[in-house]
Order: C-alpha cells, then sequence, then structure tokens
C-alpha cells in the first residue's frame, strides 16, 4: 500500500457530443450554470472572490456525493483557453477531511472521428492517512455531472 504522502491520480474520460468550447466554457465561465444541468448532484456554485474564468478566482460549490450534501472550497489554479482546460485546487470543504491536496483538472478535445468531445478529468490527491479510500466513486461523480451537462448543451431548443 502507497504511504499517504505520495500524490496519486485518477482519470476518467467521458464522450459527450456538445463540442469542447461549450463544455470548457461551462466550468471556466459559467459555472453557476452547472446546478442547472444536474440539480440532483450539484446544488450551486458561488463566486466569492475574483472574476469566473480567471486564474486565483476562490468559488463554493455545494453538491451531493455518495448520498451526503457537501462543500468544496475551491480555488481556479490554471485556465488555458487553446487547450480548453481548467483546474481546480480544493482548499476547503468535506474532501480536505480526507486528503491533504486535491485537484481535479477538466481538459475537453475533439473526437478524433465524427463530431463530439472527450472531456478527460484527472483527480489528483494526497491522503491524509493509509486508511482513506481512493476517491473512486468521484471518478463516476463526475462522470454523470458530464453527461448531465451534456445532454443539457445538446438538448433541442
Amino acid at each position: 500500500m502507497a504511504s499517504s504522502g505520495t500524490t496519486r491520480k485518477l482519470e476518467v474520460d467521458v464522450e459527450i457530443k456538445a463540442s469542447p468550447e461549450q463544455f470548457h466554457d461551462m466550468f471556466t465561465n459559467k459555472p453557476h450554470h452547472v446546478h442547472h444541468t444536474c440539480n440532483d448532484k450539484i446544488q450551486g456554485c458561488d463566486l466569492l472572490e475574483g472574476d469566473w474564468g480567471k486564474v486565483g478566482t476562490i468559488i463554493n460549490w455545494s453538491y451531493v456525493h455518495d448520498g451526503k450534501a457537501k462543500k468544496a472550497k475551491e480555488v481556479i489554479e490554471a485556465v488555458d483557453p487553446d487547450k480548453n482546460m481548467i483546474t481546480f485546487r480544493v482548499i476547503e470543504g468535506d474532501l480536505m477531511e480526507e486528503y491533504k491536496t486535491f485537484l481535479l483538472t477538466i481538459q475537453v478535445s475533439p473526437k478524433s472521428e465524427g463530431s463530439g468531445s472527450v472531456v478527460h478529468w484527472t483527480l489528483e490527491y494526497e491522503k491524509l492517512h493509509d486508511g482513506i479510500d481512493h476517491p473512486e466513486t468521484m471518478l463516476q461523480f463526475v462522470k454523470d455531472v458530464s453527461e448531465d451537462i451534456d445532454a443539457h448543451l445538446t438538448k433541442p431548443n
């Protein structure tokens, strides 16, 4: 078993119908709209400091994970519009009860064939101690959120 001082990574790809730009824009410039697409999972996103989509901006998420209401205060650590990529670092909230560090990176790329995109989520984390589980259920959570956002972005008017 790896020691708790080791940074670990979990990754998942989600195929969507929306364009990379549409999906990236949702998390970069309109995260406060995400709860409209999947209100059973995300209850809200509040801007605490800074401007949407800018490095250093601090936001607060309210969400339901594993059947429990949770919070995550995050700082936007990196944004690359050319790569449709954004990285959030969790600085307070429920995840910090089990993890020393927790980063979520979302990068969206066009599919190599046909229309649509692939959302690549990377969760980087360091557990507080070896008794903490790896956040595999969080991978399913971000996959489900991605699919809900895609359904919202691609629904007929």
